[in-house]
This record gives C-alpha cells, structure tokens and sequence, in this order.
C-alpha cells in the first residue's frame, strides 16, 4: 500500500479480510458436506439379548439372540436427497460469490469518495491561492484609489468561504479514510495513502441487450436461485417416492428357550420389514407443500430475472450519461467558465466591473470544477454499479 491507493489493492484487501464472507464461506463448505450424509445408509443395528432366568437352567440351555437391521429406503430416494442437498450446496457458493460482488462494490465506492474529496481538496487549495490574488489585486487597487473598500471585505468574504470548505472537507477526508480503514478491519483513523492522481473515463458497453443477457448467465444471485429450483424440483420428485416403502433387512441367530435335550447350533434366521404407506392424506400434504415450494422458487427466479434487465438497462444508461456529462464539462462547460474568468479579471482590472461582480465569475467556476470533478467520479461508481449488476466487468476502467 506504499506511495499511491490502488483501486485493485483495496479491493483485494476488502475481500480477503471481510467477516461476512469468511462466514458465508463456512455456510457453504459445510453445506458441502450434507451431501455424502444424504446419500449414505443409515447405520447398520446390532442387536442382542439373553434370558438371565435361563442362565443355569437344568432343563433349558441359555437363551439368547443376535440381530442385525440394515433400512434400505426405496430405490432412488437415496439419490434424489443427494440431488437436492448438492444443489443447495450450490446455490450457497453461488451466494457467496453474490456477496464477493457486494464487497468488491462497498470498496470501489469507498474508493471512489476518497478520491474525491482528495480531488476537492487540492481544487480549494488551488481556489484559495487564485481568491488570494484577487485580494492582492483589490488591496493595490485600494491604495491607488481606484477601488472601494467594500472590495476588499468582499474579498475577504470569499476567502472566508473557501476556509469554511476546507473544513468541510477535511470533514469528509476523514470519513472517507474511516470507511476504508473499517472495510480493512484497522483502527479508523489508520493513515492512508494517496489515491491516485487521475481517472480517466472509458467507453460504457456498445449492446445493452448484450450487457442483459450476459448478466442472466453470470448474476450469481440468479444462479443461486437456478439451484434453489433445482433442489425444489429433486425435493418434488423425492415427495412422490415418499408413496413407496422402504425396508428394514436383517439376520438373526438365536437359542430361544430351547430344551436342554435338543439344543443345537444357533439358528439362523433372515426377514424384511417394511413401513405401510397407507395415510395417503399426509403423503398428498407432503406433495402439495413441495409443489407449492417448487413455484414459489420458479416465481423468484422469474422474478429476480426481469429484475436483472431494469438494472442492468438502468445501470447502463447512468454510464452513457456519465461518460456524456464529462465530455460536455471539458468541452464546454470549463473551457466558458475559465474565459469568463478571464474577462471579467481584465473587466475589473480596468475598472469595468466591480470585485462582486468579478468574484462571482470565479465562484461559477469553482462550482464547475467541483461538478466536473463530481460527474468524474459519478461516472466511476456507476461503472462499480454495473459491474455489480452485470455481474462482471462489461468496460474497462483505470
């Protein structure tokens, strides 16, 4: 982080260090593991037991038994739980890369504002030093006779007003370097560097429609609801398996209660049980619920969807007007305001215009270099935002 803020750095630095996805990350890695849970077997059951009465018995031998259970659910269910834990395993990694984009956002905009108010600062600054000029100006004037005193307070006036922006925007430095130092996890008031001097703006995407549909194939929130279909689907299907059995094998070997005369070696004993099915009003509840859940999913990715196109289309349009916006300051807007400047300084230094008159021209242009410097940085963050929305970068940008 030596010498200048880079965008990259901190953006880099945010993501590794934020809490909320190292939590995410867990969620998703332990989702993972529901997987091989679910498609697994239950344990197998061991069972045994003895008759303490025929311990010793003279005309019984000792009784007792073993038994080994093992459920087998019917075929298909096994697999339809993986289906249905692996997709919302999915839909988790899809939802921290959802929130990877939220953050990579929250530094890009913390970026952004420490940018501009750095650039703010230095315009005052070089605002301050052209006031003090003209106060130089009126003072001579003044002794000269040929301007009044009430120049002179109006100048004073103005760099009064430029020292009470300075504060201002001290104000807002400050700030700006808390939210990047809280992004960072550091003390707020951490010193920071600079950030870079210049940004220059690039072309926004040429195809909105393009910009649209690449967003439905990389939206990770879109994504993330995809899965969440899947799993309700596989979940569906899973509630019409539930109208089948499953079976509870198992091996038994006992000496129950066997005469003492006729004992012999253990007998050897294999059976099934199964569960009936037979309250089919629970069974078609079940069904319902998952259908019900399967539109209701269906209906969010719709949804979220058509929501993707307004943003994505909105998002686009704010780039276009940015990156128009600045080309009209410098084309223009700048290039009048620092004429008008220019004469009116040679107005007033004849005698032609009053210092009111002159100071307010120069007010006109601060306010321009301040909006210039705005819609610079206005047209950065949008960018930001349609990165986010698009899901990736659709425009180059420093």
């Amino acid at each position: 982080m030596e010498g200048v803020l880079s965008r990259q750095w901190l953006q880099a630095e945010v993501e590794a260090r934020n809490p909320t996805l190292e939590a995410m990350a867990a969620a998703w890695q332990a989702a993972a593991q529901i997987y091989p849970q679910r498609v697994a077997l239950d344990d197998p059951v061991l069972m045994g037991m003895i008759a303490p009465q025929s311990v010793g018995a003279s005309t019984t031998e000792t009784a007792y038994a073993f038994q080994l259970n093992q459920k087998m659910p019917w075929h298909g269910k096994r697999s339809l739980r993986g289906a249905v834990a692996a997709a919302d395993a999915d839909a988790a990694c899809q939802e921290v890369e959802d929130s990877r984009l939220q953050v990579r956002l929250a530094a890009d905009l913390a970026f952004y504002e420490y940018f501009l108010v750095t650039r703010l600062l230095e315009l005052n600054g070089q605002n301050v030093q052209k006031m003090q000029e003209f106060y130089e100006s009126a003072q001579a004037r003044y002794r000269t006779n040929r301007a009044e005193q009430q120049d002179i307070l109006q100048a004073e006036l103005e760099r009064a007003d430029l020292a009470r922006r300075q504060l201002e925007l001290e104000r807002m430095r400050q700030v700006a370097i808390a939210r990047i130092n809280t992004l960072l996890r550091r003390w707020p008031d951490a010193p920071l560097p600079p950030p870079p001097g210049e940004l220059e703006p690039s072309a926004g995407p040429e195809d909105k429609d393009l910009a649209w549909q690449t967003a439905l194939q990389q939206r990770p929130d879109l994504a993330a609801l995809a899965w969440r279909v899947q799993a309700a689907e596989a979940a569906l299907e899973l509630a019409y398996k539930n109208y089948y059995p499953d079976f509870d094998t198992f091996a038994r070997y006992d000496t129950w209660w066997q005469p003492a005369s006729t004992q012999g070696p253990l007998r050897t004993q294999i059976g099934v049980a199964m569960n009936l099915p037979v309250y089919r009003q629970k069974l078609r509840a079940a069904v319902c619920e998952a259908q019900f859940r399967l539109n209701q999913r269906r209906a969010e990715f719709d949804e979220r969807a058509l929501q993707i196109q307004y943003e994505v289309l909105s998002a686009a349009e704010q780039v276009e007007e940015s990156r128009k916006t600045i080309e009209l300051y410098s084309q223009r807007l700048i290039p009048a305001a620092e004429q008008n400047v220019q004469a009116a300084r040679t107005s007033y230094d004849v005698g032609k215009l009053n210092f009111l008159q002159l100071a307010q021209t120069q007010r006109q242009l601060i306010a321009i270099r301040e909006r210039q410097i705005e819609a610079l940085v206005a047209y950065h963050r949008r960018a930001a935002e349609l990165t986010r929305t698009v899901g990736n970068s659709v425009i180059s940008r420093p």
